[in-house]
């Protein structure tokens, strides 16, 4: 927390007011008086300690400036912003010679749009909703005549609002430059969305990012909004609104603010409206925690590089070594056949020789994020090719694996890269079928042409992803339940996707489903 600001400008045409008023909140006769009466009975009673505590001992201790019109007050104003040393209250008449109440305040959010405005007047010549209207919503409005406990109630509740607001914006701001994880990150966000919640009035909130379907990914949310929102509904509603890239706009309960593809929706207590003052803030939480989100996105990424280029020079080193004993395999077999001895095992010791020789080598370009070369390949047969290139499991054969797709079908890629990409797959869902015991395992590869385009689905009827990893299932180092995982094969085969200017996603339905396009 920032020392608390206590600064107040009065703007009154009359001078009686603007004294009686300062007066008032800084009560330079009563605290004399006290320290009298105090040091008398000091003398009287031996009584060291004061007899007579001043009223205003718990209320801040006000800086008070005054204006005698609208003008003066707004030069008032733009040097106390010049000077970095703004006032947190204004106490304004609303009739006066020259500007009236209202004409000031225009211009003085012209300049400074956070202050707390406070009308005092006996008359006026405007309605609240014509203030509101013109002035925005963060202003009071106080009649005369007053009694002196109402007007330190208001400057006290007013100053206090400012350092609040102004603290939370300050906190707001910093989030953007702090480096932080993303788990880290998000309970700091939440923290933070909580106390903004608080501050604009209510107790459900949610914070998401729209992806290229035009649906929300959900970073965080507070209260009970999942469970008493329609979030599907409430996103196509949000969709259909229209707005700018920095605006933040309330339409009967629902206030949206959107920016840098993500968006906070809150959902307000019934008739509830939200002042410029916290319009502003909820713009700011949006426009800094997705600088903050991108950060740490940032920050990951560079850490899982730098593990990665290390996995790397690892990896090259043992190449070294491994390469000429791959070889020498390949060149024993042919000895040996050279020999007259021919063999099934022979061609299955060279195909596992070969593979050997191209995951490593389909590593390292991972690695070096090496281009592809692309050639014109029948789909169906380098499919079923990639299913006799499966790793041995025992129960293997209890597993049905489907594959759909026309003998003419043809893409354009790597077959080695591809042909891995589908393995990989496959393994993984052997696997999960396998360890989770599923009664009747299937795995069904569909092929299809779309146009210009080539999709390949590998869908199986197991467990699915589960819902923890399915965000980060695809980057590196992230795995789960596998004693012998890296957590590298889905990264490379992204990257081997990507390469070929291709996409993959997955889902959960009715197991799990990796969608390819190529």
């Amino acid at each position: 927390m920032n020392e608390i600001n206590t600064s107040v400008l009065i703007i009154d045409d009359e001078e009686m007011v603007r004294d009686n008023m300062e007066e008032i909140l800084v009560p330079r006769h009563q605290s004399i008086e006290s320290q009298q009466i105090n040091h008398a009975a000091s003398i009287l009673f031996d009584a060291p300690t004061p007899i007579l505590t001043p009223i205003t001992s718990n209320i801040p201790v006000f800086k008070v400036e005054k204006a005698s019109n609208g003008m003066e007050g707004l030069e008032k104003v733009k040097a106390s912003i010049k000077n970095k040393s703004p006032y947190a209250v204004i106490f304004l008449d609303m009739r006066m010679p020259g500007w009236d109440g209202l004409e000031t305040t225009i211009e003085i959010r012209k300049f400074d749009s956070k202050a707390e405005i406070i009308f005092v007047t006996a008359f006026t010549d405007h309605s609240i909703e014509e203030i509101i209207e013109q002035a925005g919503q963060n202003v009071g409005y106080h009649c005369k005549p007053y009694a002196s406990e109402e007007i330190i109630q208001l400057a006290t509740k007013a100053v206090t609002d400012y350092s609040r607001l102004r603290n939370l914006e300050s906190l707001i701001e910093s989030i953007a430059s702090i480096g932080l994880n993303e788990r880290q990150l998000n309970s700091l966000l939440k923290n933070i969305l909580d106390q903004l919640a608080a501050t604009i009035g209510t107790d459900m909130a949610f914070l998401g990012k729209l992806q290229d379907d035009f649906s929300y990914e959900k970073v965080l949310s507070i209260g009970a909004m999942e469970e008493k929102i329609n979030i599907k509904e409430l996103v196509n509603r949000v969709r259909e609104i229209e707005i700018s890239a920095e605006e933040v706009v309330q339409l009967d309960e629902l206030v949206l603010a959107r920016l840098n593809g993500y968006s906070v929706f809150a959902v307000l207590k019934k008739n509830g409206r939200l002042n410029t003052e916290k319009m502003y803030l909820l713009r700011l939480f949006v426009q800094n925690a997705a600088q903050a989100i991108r950060n740490a996105e940032m920050n990951e990424e560079l850490i899982r590089k730098e593990k990665l280029s290390a996995v790397g020079r690892a990896i090259g080193m043992v190449m070294h070594d491994l390469r000429p004993a791959i070889g020498n395999i390949q060149l024993l077999t042919g000895i040996i056949r050279e020999e007259g001895y021919k063999s099934d095992w022979l061609d299955m010791v060279d195909r596992s020789a070969r593979q050997a020789s191209e995951i490593f080598e389909d590593f390292l370009d991972f690695i070096r994020e090496t281009p592809v070369e692309k050639e014109t390949l029948l789909l169906k047969p380098l499919l079923e090719s990639a299913l006799h290139q499966l790793a041995p499991k025992d129960a293997l054969d209890r597993v049905q694996i489907e594959i759909k797709a026309d003998d003419e079908l043809t893409v354009q890629g790597d077959q080695s890269k591809l042909k891995r990409v589908i393995i990989n797959l496959i393994n993984n869902a052997v696997d999960a079928l396998l360890d989770h015991q599923v009664s009747g395992p299937q795995i069904q590869i569909i092929a299809r042409q779309q146009t210009d385009l080539v999709s390949i689905q590998v869908r199986d009827n197991g467990p699915g992803i589960p819902l923890s990893l399915l965000k980060a299932l695809f980057k590196p180092f992230v795995t789960k339940d596998k004693s012998n995982g890296t957590g590298l094969g889905l990264a490379i085969l992204k990257n081997y996707v990507n390469a070929h200017g291709g996409s993959i996603s997955v889902l959960n339905d009715n197991g799990a489903v990796f969608n390819i396009t190529l």
